[in-house]
């Protein structure tokens, strides 16, 4: 199955998480996609080393990469730089990741090659932006997502530490961002015939990710507070903890709606009327009385058996808070796509999916993640370069596998 970019060719030059995200969601959805990777490998090839030690495979580097064609290339060498111009030159979409600075010094700028090609679609991914003070510093997506956008300060209670984001959380907003962004400027060069430069960055999706709240900052001169469980300004919007350990989150956010439903599952119907709790502004004012009756209440019983009473209120919105392993053992992991099966030399290896669907052009892996420079000999043959490979290699302008 091809998917919606089948014939579209794409060069990615990215490192790490957020370029090669960018590339390998369009790699999933069909596009052909060229890595070029430094002689030494995109570093997180390393991941697998990193986090698991002497793991046989790197399903981290998978994710971001299956589908991929990889080109070993020295692009500070002039000849290397020629031929990932070359590549870059036949392609409709550069994709990368690598600071600007760096692109500008080797002629890979937006400004550089989209006037030599103007019909190349450029998606440029930054740490910060392309303008400002900080355009040319370096981010990984912890500083420039999770700690300067306001993510971390927003998700924590008053006299707590920050928490940690988990890997890849900001560059894989990015990547989505970025594709997407690739998706509408294809569309926009079959009407105009024209390419362009699109961007973003770890920083510009961080804000996006908190803007609910920065909406408020911005519109009303407000910040919104931080609460704990025991503190939240609407208890029916709060997580609880059942009698096997379990934890789950009530969501009763329309308080007309959500409220009766909730007291007749906990089994206190007259809460309805109840002075302390029958309004919102009751509830709120009221809040930790009714966390607190409803902390006795959900210890009763299992989650399983809290899950039968929440199923007769086909109004009442909670959902489980689950562990890894939870997750994959949920039957809607499975039924909704989560996982895709990505062919391998005699099999299959079940992968995290990328989040969209297509029904009329439906994408399906293609293969692994390829090894470091997997494709140099087949990709310096389409540029008429086949004869010199073994020079190259020598010269250690290109990688060849051994």
């Amino acid at each position: 199955m091809p998917g919606p970019l089948e014939g579209v060719r794409i060069v990615e030059l990215g490192v790490w998480v957020a370029g090669p995200a960018a590339g390998g969601i369009l790699a999933d959805w069909g596009a052909d996609v060229i890595k070029i990777e430094p002689l030494g490998g995109d570093p997180a090839r390393t991941f697998q080393t990193m986090l698991g030690g002497d793991m046989p495979t790197n399903p981290v580097f998978e994710l971001d990469n299956r589908s991929k064609r990889s080109i070993a290339l020295d692009i500070s060498d002039d000849e290397g730089l020629a031929i990932a111009k070359q590549l870059i030159a036949d392609a409709d979409v550069f994709v990368t990741n690598v600071r600007l600075a760096g692109l500008e010094r080797l002629g890979l700028d937006h400004e550089t090659l989209l006037a030599e090609h103007p019909r190349l679609v450029y998606a440029a991914i930054t740490g910060f932006g392309l303008e400002g003070p900080d355009k040319d510093r370096a981010a990984y997506d912890i500083a420039a997502f999770w700690a300067r956008s306001g993510i971390a300060h927003m998700l924590t209670p008053p006299g707590s530490d920050p928490p940690f984001q988990r890997g890849g959380m900001g560059d894989h907003n990015a990547g989505m961002a970025a594709a997407a962004a690739v998706s509408a400027a294809l569309y926009s060069r079959e009407r105009t015939g024209r390419g362009q430069l699109c961007s973003t960055s770890l920083f510009r999706t961080g804000i996006y990710t908190i803007s609910f709240d920065l909406s408020v900052t911005v519109g009303w001169g407000l910040t919104l507070g931080v609460g704990s469980r025991e503190t939240m300004y609407n208890p029916t919007t709060n997580n609880y903890v059942t009698s096997d350990n379990k934890r789950f989150w009530v969501v009763g956010l329309e308080a007309d709606r959500h409220w009766p439903p909730l007291a007749r599952a906990v089994g206190h119907p007259e809460w309805i009327s109840d002075e302390r709790f029958a309004t919102s502004a009751d509830r709120a004012r009221n809040g930790s009385e009714l966390i607190g009756e409803l902390d006795k209440i959900f210890v009763t019983k299992t989650l399983a058996e809290w899950a039968e009473i929440f199923a007769t209120e086909p109004d009442f919105f909670w959902a489980p808070v689950q562990s890894p392993d939870d997750l994959l053992a949920d039957p809607q992991f499975h039924a909704a796509g989560a996982l895709v099966e990505v062919p391998d030399e005699s099999a299959t290896t079940s992968m995290i999916a990328t989040p969209v669907d297509f029904d009329g052009t439906p994408w399906a892996p293609r293969c692994l993640a390829p090894k470091l420079g997997e494709h140099t000999m087949e990709i310096l043959d389409s540029l008429g370069r086949s004869d010199d490979a073994e020079s190259l290699a020598a010269r250690g302008v290109v990688g060849i596998p051994t």
